[in-house]
């Protein structure tokens, strides 16, 4: 993979899973199996208070093509076709659900030494297009996404971000929302002997006049336990611990309470993912 500024999606992204990845309140469960061909298979449920939801997915690579097709509890069959490097850079992913007919998109990503692009459309008679782009480098890049619906001829998104990276240091800034919100990231490795981190993101919505802010932080405990906290300006505090308990299996049990409602019951989460 070429090294560059990556794509517009990665402004950003190691605040966000700092702060938001693997906080849930469900409980989740998956196990993966593999065929003596090599095809793997995924079998996982969720429940969200007393709904159960499961699917069952598969996934087979051969050469450079991978095909994920998944099912789920409602009979609808997700597939996705990626292609990675028809030529140096590129990537083509086509994707569809059965049976919404509407549902067919293709996308192009392509990643340079001083650029990314990102184009995608649905496979409709009157599709909305998607484009991104980012030009740069892996220190200091900028980038535009939006997206045009042909139908209307209107623009329905348009966003644009900055991001700075450094050593330990990660910083972004992105205008989303047409110029409606502002948002700024942080994120910063203390220590990497332990994968101590700090981050924070803060957003402004210019229409509301409101802000929301939110601090994190994780550390490892040892090589396979790692510990996150989160806290936000509404005064929403979260924890998690994950273990990996063998190679490529975690255990994570993640909490949150309202310390302005503090009566109320704390909310817990669980997942367990395993696979050989």
């Amino acid at each position: 993979m070429v090294k560059g500024p990556g794509l517009y999606s990665d402004i950003g992204k190691k605040s966000r899973d700092l702060l938001y990845r693997d906080y849930q309140v469900d409980q989740k469960f998956s196990i993966t199996t593999y065929t003596s061909s090599g095809v793997a298979l995924t079998s996982s449920g969720i429940k969200k208070g007393e709904l159960l939801t499961a699917d069952v997915s598969t996934q087979l690579k051969n050469k450079n093509i991978t095909t994920d097709v998944k099912v789920d509890t409602n009979s609808n069959v997700f597939t996705t076709i990626t292609i990675d490097e028809p030529a140096p850079g590129l990537k083509t992913i086509f994707s569809f659900k059965v049976p919404d007919q509407r549902s067919g998109k293709v996308e192009l990503q392509y990643q340079h030494e001083y650029a990314g692009i990102t184009a995608g459309m649905g496979l409709t008679a009157n599709p909305i297009v998607h484009f991104s782009g980012i030009v740069g480098n892996s220190l200091l890049s900028a980038g535009t996404d939006l997206s045009f619906d042909t139908a209307s001829g209107a623009i329905t998104k348009l966003n644009a971000g900055l991001n700075f990276i450094k050593d330990d240091l990660v910083a972004s800034l992105t205008l989303n929302d047409k110029g409606d919100t502002l948002n700024a990231s942080y994120y910063h490795i203390v220590s990497p002997l332990s994968n101590t981190a700090v981050g924070a993101e803060i957003s402004h919505s210019f229409s509301s006049n409101e802000n929301t802010l939110s601090i994190g932080t994780q550390h490892a405990l040892d090589p396979l336990t790692t510990i996150k906290g989160r806290v936000n300006n509404s005064g929403k505090a979260s924890a998690l611990i994950q273990h990996q308990f063998r190679p490529k299996s975690f255990f994570t049990l993640s909490g949150e309470v309202d310390t302005k409602a503090i009566e109320k019951s704390a909310k817990v989460g669980l997942a367990v993912a395993l696979k050989p």
